[in-house]
């Protein structure tokens, strides 16, 4: 499990980093902000889904789950900051 939660981690700072590079907006929290918001998506992701029984965390379903994670957590982000004018 350990290991799984390590490979969510890393597609979490990957989707950040893509979703930095994707919006260049003025942002207030940086690279930061996006990779720890990946990282929070995939994180959940991937544990809602291995709780509720739909995968084990070495299967392509989690994997694939902690990257959709993280880029709905990066996008409503997104929206609530131009929502707020940030």
């Amino acid at each position: 499990m350990e290991g799984a939660a390590l490979g969510w981690i890393f597609i979490g700072i990957v989707a950040g980093v893509l979703a930095r590079f994707a919006a260049p907006v003025r942002d207030p929290g940086g690279f930061i902000v996006p990779i720890l918001l990946g990282i929070a998506g995939a994180l959940l992701a991937g544990f809602v889904g291995q709780s509720a029984g739909f995968y084990t965390p070495t299967q392509p379903g989690a994997w694939i789950s902690a990257a959709i994670g993280a880029i709905v957590v990066l996008i409503v982000y997104r929206f609530a900051m131009r929502r707020h004018g940030a």
